[in-house]
C-alpha cells in the first residue's frame, strides 16, 4: 500500500471516529433523559419556577381580625369557637377590643389592622356614624369587612352575622310578659346609647310592651359597657321602684350585673337575661335567672370565620347571616345539666 493510500485510510478512520463519539454522545444525553424522566435543562428551570409560585398561595395562611366592643366573658366564648374553625381553615386570627366600650379605641385598632394589611376583618361597631369612613378605607384597600352583634347596613360591609335585634327586642317582651302574665312593673338595662343593635332590640321590647300588654316600663337605664355603672343603675332603680316585679337585661353587660344584685339582696323576682353564657347559665342554675333570650352566640365564631374566607376569596356571601333567637329557660338548662 502506497503512503497516498495509508493516508486516506488513516483520514477516513479519524472521521469515523469522530462521528461515532458524537453521536454517542447525543445519544446517551437522550437517553438518560427518557430513561429517568429529567427534563430538558430549560423544562427544568421553567417547572421550579412555576412550583416556586405556586408555593405561596397555597402555603400562605390568612389573617382575620375580630374587634369587639370591649372584653366580656360572651366575646371570649365567641373567640374560642371562631379559634376552633381559624385552625381547621389554617386562619391567623388576631382579636383586640377596649378594656372598656371606645369608640375612639375601636377605630385605633381598626386602623392598625388596615395597616397590617389582614386579609378579613369583623367588628361588633359600637358607633356606626363614626367608624363607617373606617370601614370604607378598609374596603377601599381590598379588606372585607363584616359586622356582628350590631350592623353597619349603610357602610361598605359585605355581611351581618347575628339576629335581627328588633325581633329579639320582641322576644324578651312576649317573654317578659309571658312571666307576668301580661301586668305588673319592669325595670329595664340596656348598654351603650351609640350601639344600633342595642336601640333596635330596646325599641322592639318597648313597641311589643306599649301596644300588647299591660305592663308598665318604670324606668330605662344605659351602663355604656361598664359593669359597675350596671351595677348602680340597677340598685339605684330597685331603691327607687321597690315594687317591682322584674329586670330586663337588653345588653351582656347586664347579666353579670344583675345576678351580682340578686345576690346581695336576697331577691326573688324576675331576671330576664341577654346571652348564652356561663354566667347566665350559672343564674339560670341557682334560680336567679327566669330567662334567657340568645342570638345563638356560640355559632358566631365560626360564621364569622366561614364568610370571611368567602368573601376574601372574592366569593358572593349573604348580606345577613341570621343565627337566629333562642329562649333559654331554668327546665330546659336544668335538662342539659
Amino acid at each position: 500500500m502506497s503512503k497516498l493510500q495509508r493516508a486516506g485510510w488513516l483520514l477516513l478512520l479519524i472521521l469515523l471516529v469522530l462521528t461515532i463519539t458524537a453521536c454517542s454522545k447525543s445519544t446517551s444525553s437522550s437517553t438518560i433523559n427518557s430513561d429517568t424522566g429529567a427534563l430538558h435543562p430549560k423544562r427544568q428551570e421553567a417547572s421550579q419556577y412555576a412550583t416556586t409560585a405556586a408555593e405561596p398561595s397555597v402555603a400562605k395562611n390568612k389573617t382575620f381580625g375580630i374587634i369587639y366592643p370591649m372584653t366580656y366573658p360572651t366575646y371570649e366564648m365567641i373567640t374560642m369557637d371562631a379559634a376552633q374553625s381559624a385552625e381547621k381553615h389554617h386562619v391567623t386570627l388576631t382579636v383586640n377590643a377596649p378594656d372598656e366600650a371606645s369608640t375612639e379605641q375601636q377605630i385605633r385598632i381598626l386602623e392598625n389592622m388596615i395597616k397590617q394589611h389582614v386579609d378579613g376583618i369583623a367588628i361588633a361597631p359600637i358607633d356606626v356614624a363614626a367608624l363607617t369612613p373606617v370601614i370604607h378605607k378598609a374596603t377601599a384597600a381590598g379588606i372585607p369587612v363584616i359586622t356582628f352583634e350590631s350592623d353597619a347596613p349603610s357602610s361598605e360591609r359585605v355581611a351581618y352575622v347575628g339576629a335581627d335585634n328588633y325581633q329579639t327586642g320582641r322576644q324578651f317582651a312576649q317573654t317578659t310578659a309571658r312571666l307576668l302574665n301580661n301586668e305588673g312593673m319592669i325595670l329595664v338595662e340596656s348598654g351603650m346609647e351609640e350601639i344600633v343593635g342595642l336601640q333596635q332590640r330596646l325599641d322592639g321590647f318597648i313597641d311589643y310592651i306599649r301596644n300588647d300588654t299591660d305592663i308598665e316600663i318604670l324606668e330605662v337605664r344605659y351602663n355604656q359597657g361598664n359593669e359597675d355603672r350596671a351595677v348602680n343603675d340597677i340598685e339605684s332603680m330597685i331603691d327607687a321602684h321597690p315594687h317591682f316585679n322584674a329586670v330586663v337585661g337588653l345588653d351582656f353587660v347586664s347579666v353579670s350585673a344583675s345576678t351580682l344584685v340578686w345576690k346581695a339582696k336576697g331577691l326573688n323576682r324576675h331576671l330576664i337575661a341577654f346571652g348564652g353564657n356561663s354566667i347566665s347559665e350559672k343564674g339560670l342554675l341557682n334560680g336567679q335567672v327566669s330567662s334567657v333570650i340568645s342570638q345563638n352566640e356560640q355559632v358566631w365564631g365560626t360564621k364569622i370565620i366561614e364568610t370571611l374566607l368567602r368573601a376574601s376569596e372574592g366569593l358572593p356571601v349573604e348580606d345577613f347571616i341570621n343565627t337566629g333567637i333562642t329562649e333559654i329557660n331554668q327546665n330546659r338548662i336544668t335538662s342539659e345539666y
